[in-house]
């Protein structure tokens, strides 16, 4: 049987989603999808690609995450998701693109700089 994968990543998350023709069946890290995605708005979010094809019971799922919040690997989990069902079927590309489904969030945490206390907060001031 074919399996397809596409890697997803989103700040410091990162997924590697595998897919197959299948049942619907989703494993996320040996969970359930909505036993590690608990909001409806992150399992939406992971789950989007699929809807806008309409093949939300025709594929099985194994995706590994790996570092980043919750809210990051959900992104980072459709764009993987994207990414392996335009490597199954090329015609998807245009619709996902236009979507913003291909597009990878480029947004990091900008680093510490000595002197203050994060990126650009500053110490308090005191008057005297």
């Amino acid at each position: 049987m074919k399996e397809v994968i596409g890697v997803g990543r989103r700040k410091q998350a990162v997924a590697a989603v595998r897919l197959r023709k299948g049942k619907g069946k989703i494993d996320i890290n040996g969970r359930k999808l909505e036993e590690y995605f608990l909001t409806t708005f992150q399992r939406e979010i992971v789950l989007s690609p699929l809807q806008k094809i309409e093949s939300v019971g025709k594929y099985d799922l194994i995706i590994r995450l790996k570092g980043g919040g919750i809210e990051a690997q959900a992104v980072a989990t459709r764009l993987g998701l994207s990414r392996a069902l335009v490597a199954e079927n090329e015609e998807l590309r245009s619709q996902f693109k236009e979507l913003g489904y291909l597009t990878r969030d480029p947004r990091k945490k900008e680093r510490k700089k000595y002197g203050l206390r994060k990126a650009r907060k500053r110490g308090q001031h005191s008057k005297r």
